[in-house]
C-alpha cells in the first residue's frame, strides 16, 4: 500500500495541466518567420552571401528550373554556388528582388509552410519576372531558418 500512496501523493502535487503544451504564441512565430524572410532577401539583395547563409538552416534544398540543388553546409562552397547565382543575375540586368506576398498557411513550434511570391526587377523599374513559392522554415537550435524553397515562374498575362 505505501508505493500506492506515494504515487497519490506525488500526482497530487503536479500543478493542473502538467504534461499540456503551452499554447503556441502564433504572432510571435510570424515575426520571427517574416523577419528571417526579410533578412533573406535583404542578404540577397545586397549580395551579401554570408548574410544569405546565416538564414538558411542545413542541409538546404531549392527546387527551382526543374532542379533540385542541395546545400549541405555553410561555407566556401555554399557562398561560391551563392556567388555564381549573383554574377548570373547581374549579367541578366537583374537589379533587385522584392516580396510580392508571404501568407503563412501551417504553422507549428518548430515548422512553418509560407505560401509567397516575388518579383525580381530590372534598375528601371521593369518586371523581369513574377514567382510563386512555398519556403519551409524550421526551428532548429533555437533559431528560425529557411530549409526548403520551392519556386516556379508565374505567366505574366
Amino acid at each position: 500500500m505505501r508505493p500506492i500512496a506515494t504515487v497519490l501523493v506525488l500526482l497530487c502535487a503536479l500543478p493542473v495541466g502538467a504534461g499540456a503544451q503551452a499554447p503556441i504564441d502564433r504572432k510571435q512565430i510570424e515575426r520571427e518567420v517574416l523577419a528571417v524572410l526579410d533578412a533573406f532577401y535583404d542578404a540577397f539583395n545586397r549580395q551579401d552571401a554570408r548574410a544569405e547563409e546565416r538564414t538558411y538552416h542545413f542541409p538546404h534544398y531549392r527546387l527551382a528550373s526543374g532542379r533540385m540543388a542541395v546545400l549541405d553546409a555553410p561555407g566556401a562552397e555554399t557562398q561560391a554556388w551563392m556567388n555564381g547565382t549573383y554574377k548570373a543575375f547581374r549579367e541578366s540586368g537583374w537589379d533587385h528582388t522584392a516580396w510580392t506576398r508571404r501568407r503563412i498557411i501551417h504553422l507549428s513550434e518548430s515548422k512553418v509552410h509560407v505560401d509567397a511570391a516575388f518579383t525580381r526587377y530590372r534598375k528601371d523599374g521593369s518586371v523581369m519576372g513574377r514567382y510563386d513559392s512555398l519556403y519551409i522554415l524550421t526551428k532548429e537550435e533555437g533559431r528560425w531558418g529557411i530549409k526548403m524553397r520551392s519556386s516556379f515562374e508565374t505567366l505574366i498575362k
